[in-house]
C-alpha cells in the first residue's frame, strides 16, 4: 500500500496541500460547486461517445488514499470521444471518493448539495500524446468523467465501468484540475447530471480499506474528498 506526503487528515489534508503544491491556489482548481442557474447551455456540445472493453481491466490496487482499477491503455480499445472533446481519450483507470459518513463524500456539489460519493473515470489524450505520464501535465491532457453517487441500495457486481454510468449522459463540463496532488490544471471535466446509487454496505466497504503501509498500525481510509474550490471566472457549460 502506498504512503505519501499528502492525504486527507488535518496535518496533510487539502488545507495543507498548497505548501507543497502551490498550484493548489491556481485559477482552474477542482472540484467545484455547480450552480445550475449560472451554467450556460451550449448547443455546440456533442453527445459523449464511450466505448469500453472490459477485457482491458488489468488490476485493482490500493494506492493509500483510494483504490484504483487500472486498464491497459496501449491502444484504443477503451476510449472516450465527443462531448466537449476534439480528440480521442483512452481510459487508464477509475477510482472512487467517499466520506466518513453516508451523508457526504462527493467532491463536486450541485447547488451546494453533497452526495454520498463520487466516481471518476480517468482518460488521457491519445491523439496528441504517447502516454498518460506525458499527458498529465498538459492543458488538454486529461478528460475525467465524474459521476455523483447517492446513498441507496444498488447492485455492484463487476468492474465494467460502462455499467456504472447513469442511463442519461447529459452533462456539465468545465476546465479544471486533478482533485488531488499534483493538482495539474490539465482536466476537461465532464460531470454527469444524473447520479447513480450506492448502498450503505458498499460505502462501509470503502471505509474499511487501509491507508497505512504494511507493518504499520492499521488506519482505515475514512474519507478522501477535496472540498469545492473557487470558480474564479470559469464558465460551466451544459449539454442539456
Amino acid at each position: 500500500m502506498a504512503s505519501s506526503n499528502w492525504g486527507y487528515d488535518d496535518k496533510n489534508g487539502p488545507e495543507q496541500w498548497g505548501k507543497l503544491y502551490p498550484i493548489a491556489n491556481g485559477n482552474k482548481q477542482s472540484p467545484i460547486n455547480i450552480k445550475t442557474s449560472e451554467t450556460k447551455h451550449d448547443t455546440s456540445l456533442k453527445p459523449i461517445s464511450i466505448s469500453y472493453d472490459p477485457a482491458t481491466a488489468k488490476e485493482i490496487i490500493n494506492v493509500g488514499h483510494s483504490f484504483h482499477v487500472n486498464y491497459e491503455d496501449n491502444d484504443n480499445r477503451s476510449v472516450l470521444r465527443g462531448g466537449p472533446l476534439s480528440e480521442s481519450y483512452r481510459l487508464c483507470q477509475f477510482h472512487f471518493h467517499w466520506g466518513s459518513t453516508n451523508d457526504y463524500g462527493s467532491e463536486h456539489t450541485v447547488d451546494g448539495v453533497k452526495y454520498s460519493g463520487e466516481f471518476h473515470l480517468v482518460h488521457w489524450n491519445s491523439t496528441k500524446y504517447s502516454s498518460f505520464a506525458e499527458a498529465i501535465s498538459q492543458a488538454d491532457g486529461l478528460a475525467i468523467i465524474g459521476v455523483l453517487m447517492k446513498n441507496k441500495r444498488a447492485p455492484f457486481t463487476n468492474f465494467d465501468p460502462s455499467t456504472l454510468l447513469p442511463s442519461s449522459l447529459d452533462y456539465w463540463t468545465y476546465s479544471g484540475s486533478l482533485t488531488h496532488p499534483p493538482l495539474y490544471e490539465s482536466v476537461t471535466w465532464i460531470i454527469c447530471k444524473d447520479s447513480i446509487n450506492i448502498s450503505p454496505e458498499q460505502l462501509a466497504q470503502f471505509r474499511s480499506l487501509l491507508s497505512t503501509v504494511e507493518g504499520d498500525k492499521a488506519v482505515p481510509i475514512q474519507h478522501n474528498h477535496r472540498p469545492p474550490q473557487p470558480l474564479k471566472g470559469r464558465v460551466v457549460r451544459a449539454s442539456f
